[in-house]
């Protein structure tokens, strides 16, 4: 499937600094995307890929390696050898015609060296996994998710098994892979957990007691599986009234198809019988909504005063707030949270999202947008 905007996105960053970090979690498309912009990029390139012995050895003198090189230089799975972050600093200041595109299945915080040694070099792209614009199949992407092997897989059957393969993967390799040493078992009984918890405020007490750990520990857990982009940590957001606001944070898996893969939903008909539907479709259309606007994590809030009204998505960007309701129905209502939010909050607009391909204003400044035609 042609990813042309992220191609463009990489485009883009270049022109902006020596180093591109291509981030996200793994198997969600990251080298191949790279190679398609390999192939187009006006110049010689050089691959290395930390997974394989042969490259390792190669980088084992990262200088004598890479000063020679020019071009475009790829460095696959990059969370493997964070200790050559430095290396690239120097090498990007000392030789103005090289180009490295970084790939890593952790996100910038977890790979901090690149933030702290190539401030002011490096620019972070984000690969999602497919999204509506890209599949045009709202029906097959919420319930298998987006990473390709599991949209494209030929039956629901195949797509569900290669999800549970990928999280035995993700626990017994990728985990430890990264430096973290936690029991695969522990980390999954967690991740369980955590799908009853989609869509609601987090509260690590409550998960602590339940898995008889330390609220210290469950917070750690979590910003592991945020950290590899598997979950979504959406901030609560404050206003300055008199009011008792929510101050915890929501949290929401990032995959659709992981979120019912770790429930054993595997057919549209079970999703369908599934309890908490709502809240599956609601983190669904969340990731839709942030990937349309191409919103960074720290553009995004929910917001909520206890008892009286919420807003399930907010986004700051370009001096305008932007507020979203996300409804399974095909009949929304205007209700008194709305208003409420609306007045509060100032918003420029407020998006009910329901699924299908609908579109009508609701209110002034209220319209109603099917997901299909965001």
């Amino acid at each position: 499937m042609n990813r042309l905007n992220f191609t463009q996105q990489i485009h883009k960053a270049f022109q902006i600094n020596p180093v591109v970090a291509l981030l996200g979690p793994r198997q969600v498309g990251k080298t191949t995307l790279a190679k398609e912009f390999a192939k187009v990029y006006a110049g010689p390139y050089t691959w290395f890929d930390l997974e394989d012995v042969t490259d390792l050895s190669r980088l084992e003198s990262p200088k004598l390696a890479l000063q020679d090189l020019t071009g475009l230089i790829v460095i696959d799975e990059i969370q493997r050898r964070p200790e050559l972050f430095p290396m690239l600093r120097v090498l990007v200041d000392q030789h103005r015609d090289q180009r490295f595109l970084i790939l890593g299945s952790a996100s910038r915080d977890l790979i901090h060296q690149s933030t702290e040694t190539l401030a002011g070099r490096i620019s972070h792209l984000e690969l999602t996994p497919f999204n509506l614009s890209e599949t045009k199949n709202a029906r097959d992407l919420w319930l298998r998710g987006g990473f390709p092997k599991a949209y494209l897989a030929d039956t629901d059957d195949i797509s569900y098994i290669w999800r549970q393969e990928y999280i035995t993967t993700f626990l017994e390799r990728d985990i430890p892979n990264l430096g973290f040493r936690i029991p695969a078992a522990t980390l999954r009984r967690f991740w369980m957990m955590l799908t009853h918890h989609h869509g609601q405020i987090f509260n690590a007490s409550t998960l602590a007691h339940s898995l008889g750990t330390a609220h210290t520990t469950i917070r750690h857990y979590l910003d592991i599986l945020t950290g590899t982009f598997m979950v979504r940590e959406l901030s609560p957001w404050f206003e300055n009234i008199k009011k008792r606001q929510i101050k915890s944070p929501k949290i929401y898996f990032r995959d659709s198809g992981i979120l019912h893969a770790l429930n054993g939903i595997c057919h549209h008909d079970e999703l369908m019988a599934y309890p908490k539907l709502g809240a599956s479709w609601e983190g669904f259309a969340l990731e839709e909504i942030i990937s349309r606007l191409h919103a960074k994590p720290e553009d995004c809030y929910f917001w909520g005063v206890h008892n009286q009204a919420e807003l399930d998505l907010l986004v700051i960007k370009n001096g305008q707030r932007l507020g979203f309701e996300v409804k399974y129905t095909d009949q929304p209502k205007l209700t008194n949270s709305m208003r409420t939010a609306m007045e509060i909050l100032g918003l420029n607009q407020l998006t009910i999202v329901i699924p299908g391909n609908a579109s009508f204003l609701l209110a002034p400044g209220i319209d109603v947008k099917g997901i299909e035609n965001l």
